[in-house]
């Protein structure tokens, strides 16, 4: 059996060497076209890295090694609490890692320690106001490391969890004149507006960016 090395890989493809070697030890990642120029050199299609077509179930252990466990917590532990405790954990949805490893961070230094993803169920009337982006029962994952106003997307508004005093709301957010305002989705539910202090600041009252909405069918 011979030895592929990153300097024959190199050489076979044209790409840098330090380039494969940072992806091979998961410090980097590669682009898709430069993904397909490993795959011809050596001679490989996706169906060859996806595993014999007798077996296309993975086993679970295989399966759980590929993803992420979010926990799902109560609001109350979603708005307060930096590291989840795991009695705070009533469940846990399982994602595959590269669906949130490249998600933008835009947090305030104060978030720093916090445990970055949760996972909340929302309410009937925690949803309404957001219909039909956001369904009631739903489970809502938060990256609680976004929470600038700044979008994460060209054109397309965040929603995002925020903390209005004991309640837990779902809105997109703006900011102006020293007001936070909460934009409903649905037309005929009202703006909210949220007077902050000199020394507040938006993120202090932003949870997290709602990044993913899993609905019950």
């Amino acid at each position: 059996m011979g030895v592929l090395s990153t300097v024959l890989l190199a050489r076979q493809t044209g790409l840098a060497q330090p380039h494969i070697s940072n992806f091979l030890h998961r410090r980097r990642r590669l682009s898709l076209p430069a993904l397909d120029r490993i795959l011809l050199a050596q001679n490989l299609s996706v169906e060859d890295l996806a595993g014999s077509p007798h077996h296309p179930n993975p086993r679970p252990e295989e399966s759980h090694a590929v993803m992420d466990a979010i926990p799902i917590v109560p609001h109350s532990a979603a708005m307060t609490s930096p590291v989840i405790p795991p009695r705070a954990s009533r469940e846990s949805v399982h994602l595959p890692e590269e669906w949130l490893a490249g998600l933008p961070v835009r947090r305030a230094v104060t978030r720093r320690g916090w445990e970055r993803f949760v996972g909340v169920r929302i309410t009937a009337t925690q949803a309404v106001a957001m219909d039909p982006l956001l369904r009631a029962r739903s489970v809502v994952i938060l990256d609680r490391h976004y929470n600038s106003l700044a979008p994460c997307r060209p054109l397309q508004p965040n929603i995002y969890a925020v903390r209005v005093g004991a309640r837990f709301v779902f809105r997109h957010v703006s900011f102006e004149s020293s007001r936070l305002i909460l934009r409903p989705r649905a037309f005929d539910y009202p703006v909210e507006l949220i007077d902050l202090a000199p020394q507040d600041s938006p993120s202090d009252l932003i949870v997290g960016r709602v990044c993913l909405c899993i609905a019950e069918l």
